[in-house]
């Protein structure tokens, strides 16, 4: 019965530990997750985008950014990105009349951090063609989890701002300067604690900010300006820590009815006394 009742424990502690209540931690959705209401409100950000660096129009996850530009115009955004998250980058751009052009184009969107590194993507369709008939194209890259940390050499993605550049790569002379209308959005599945690391950056990688700019009281800084709605994360936390008590407290309890078993089978069977 102790043997029984033992293991009997060891179950309801493991299916406390990794019941209903821990599914979310190890849930992975490839698609962008977005926070908010999904009404048009909600979801509206910039309504015209930047032409270098310097002027990318700011935006968070899961808000629309939308512009509208010529042909062979480099169209430029940027938004915040925090360590365990996986973005994904979208772009729906609608191409002018059919009647108006005179060949296929084609479109491509690039992403960079913070100092201006181009990320590759993981998957999606980054560079599409459309061909002359087309309405419109649409475009999307998801990024490889962002890292709290990363060695000097490695060119990991890191917390901070990240840039979006959509252009036409190709396309007929006679259709330079047409219009047309492009739409950009941003989300992330929470990675968690699977790509944590063992430290953080000084500061998150936003153009023209600095450590004490992250430190400073006094006035708002460049990292506040282009933080996440909810601020930047510390980078020690990560739900790496829930899955490494939880098991530290399974082997224990596993530890306590490997010995109650083993005690209970060492013991002498009692005989019954005879007649």
């Amino acid at each position: 019965m102790r043997t029984v009742r033992a293991l009997s424990a060891v179950l309801v502690a493991g299916a406390a530990l990794f019941g209903p209540a821990a599914a979310p931690v190890l849930a992975d959705s490839a698609t962008p997750t977005p926070s908010g209401s999904a009404s048009a409100e909600s979801t509206a950000g910039p309504t015209e985008a930047g032409t270098t660096f310097r002027t990318a129009a700011f935006f968070r996850q899961g808000l629309q950014a939308t512009a509208e530009a010529s042909t062979g115009d480099y169209l430029y955004w940027v938004f915040p990105a925090d360590t365990g998250q996986r973005p994904t980058v979208t772009a729906s751009v609608t191409l002018p009349e059919s009647t108006a052009r005179h060949g296929a184009s084609t479109w491509r969107i690039d992403v960079y951090d913070g100092l201006r590194r181009r990320q590759p993507c993981m998957y999606g369709m980054q560079s599409k063609a459309a061909a002359k008939e087309a309405p419109s194209v649409e475009l999307s890259c998801t990024l490889r989890p962002v890292r709290p940390w990363a060695d000097a050499w490695d060119d990991d993605p890191l917390p901070g701002s990240y840039y979006i550049r959509l252009t036409v790569t190709g396309l007929p002379e006679e259709d330079l300067g047409q219009p047309f209308t492009a739409r950009i959005g941003a989300g992330s599945a929470d990675k968690g604690g699977a790509y944590a690391g063992g430290g953080s950056l000084a500061a998150p990688l936003v153009p023209g900010a600095t450590t004490e700019d992250a430190t400073a009281a006094d006035a708002p800084s460049a990292v506040e300006a282009r933080a996440p709605e909810d601020g930047w994360s510390s980078g020690w936390w990560s739900d790496r820590w829930i899955w490494t008590v939880a098991g530290g407290v399974l082997g224990a309890l596993a530890g306590i009815g490997g010995y109650t078993l083993t005690r209970g089978s060492g013991r002498p069977s009692r005989v019954p006394p005879a007649v």
